[in-house]
């Protein structure tokens, strides 16, 4: 992604209907300085890493520091990407917990945007949280 895109997710679940504001913030440094007013406002984020690298912690930490700039409760979801490329997945299982573990993330997915496996569940889960977050 170059600088930000914009997506919106339309769900169905437990007759509710949900609209999902989706903004992807890409990985490029040179965009970092925009990032603070994009997640302004945000109820949650999708951390997104390829399961054919390992990522670096400090990545990580930078990432999860810019989207709870504002709410340091954000509800995060870390997502694998790539899981269709299984000869060359790199993060194990166990690996991938470990750093939603540390990083307070309230979920950890593996997806692959080229089968489809588990992309729709990714959207369901954080819908599922932010719904559930408004009750209260």
């Amino acid at each position: 992604t170059v600088g930000v895109d914009f997506f919106t997710k339309e769900l169905n679940f437990d007759n509710i209907h949900c609209s999902l504001q989706l903004w992807d913030l890409g990985g490029q440094k040179r965009f970092r300085y925009l990032l603070d007013n994009y997640v302004m406002g945000a109820r949650g984020a999708l951390l997104l890493f390829d399961l054919t690298k390992m990522p670096k912690i400090g990545n990580v930490l930078d990432w999860v520091n810019i989207v709870r700039l504002h709410d340091i409760n954000l509800p995060i979801i870390l997502v694998g990407t790539k899981n269709d490329l299984e000869d060359f997945i790199a993060v194990d299982d166990e690996s991938a917990i470990h750093i939603k573990n540390a990083f307070n993330m309230i979920n950890y997915v593996k997806t692959s945007a080229k089968t489809g496996f588990n992309v729709e569940n990714v959207f369901e889960i954080i819908a599922k949280k932010l719904t559930q977050m408004s009750k209260y």
